[in-house]
């Protein structure tokens, strides 16, 4: 097996790769948690320094919590800033992201990761006309600020599902990231969604380490609404069907 790895663009738009390469290296700033190591970067190829995965502990978890909440504490320019260096939208699973810089959670949120999303899984069908007037009542809220928590813009991968955790002997390593200035509850709300070795152990650590606003559990199902939009905009239905009683339950 080789030292390195490469990955390939593929039918994903022509800055893709070039864009998580500058998140990845923007992590990595941080000195929080572990980042793949980016050792050229082409619009066609990424290269990376090769993983070797092994079974997760209890203890890397926690570690790996404790770093993850450094990350978010290296903070970012504005929610929705891209990493320095980059212009324009960024993107996401080949989607386009936009990166407005906005100072407050619930009008980036709602204006730059909810609305835009919802209205093409709603133009594709995905997403019942129920359920776009329910994502509406939420963004309405968001919006006025209703789930505003006065936390700061928080350096985040933007994309953190398990399988972008790779445990190595050395301990956790992100990578395939979407960073931009968000809200540290995202990523969490992301690891939840879909399941992560550990999980509690992680989300333990991570909220000894950066002590939260109150409610942040409460609020996790929120903060994964984009996500759900995301897979019902690349995946159809049951994913809009999901979106749509999570909006119902905070409208």
């Amino acid at each position: 097996m080789g030292e390195n790895f490469t990955k390939h663009r593929g039918a994903g738009p022509a800055g893709e790769l070039r864009w998580e390469a500058c998140g990845l290296r923007w992590l990595a700033e941080a000195g929080g948690a572990r980042v793949v190591e980016v050792l050229e970067v082409r619009d066609e190829e990424l290269v990376e320094r090769r993983l070797v995965p092994v079974t997760p502990t209890a203890a890397m978890a926690e570690a790996f919590g404790a770093a993850l909440a450094r990350t978010h504490l290296a903070s970012a320019e504005a929610f929705g800033a891209p990493p320095p260096g980059w212009e324009g939208d960024g993107y996401l699973a080949g989607l386009h992201l936009p990166m407005p810089r906005l100072e407050q959670f619930g009008t980036f949120y709602a204006s730059a990761r909810v609305l835009p999303f919802a209205r093409t899984a709603h133009r594709a069908g995905s997403l019942s006309d129920e359920g776009m007037r329910a994502v509406e009542r939420v963004c309405e809220r968001l919006m006025s600020g209703d789930f505003d928590d006065q936390q700061p813009p928080s350096r985040i991968h933007g994309d953190l599902w398990a399988g972008n955790v790779v445990f190595t002997r050395q301990g956790a390593v992100l990578v395939d990231a979407a960073a931009h200035g968000g809200h540290a509850e995202t990523d969490l709300a992301m690891l939840d969604l879909f399941g992560a070795p550990h999980l509690e152990r992680i989300q333990a650590a991570w909220q000894e380490a950066c002590s939260p606003a109150d409610g942040w559990r409460e609020r996790t199902a929120l903060h994964q609404l984009h996500p759900l939009l995301v897979h019902a905009v690349l995946f159809g239905g049951s994913y809009g069907a999901r979106a749509q009683r999570v909006a119902q339950h905070f409208a």
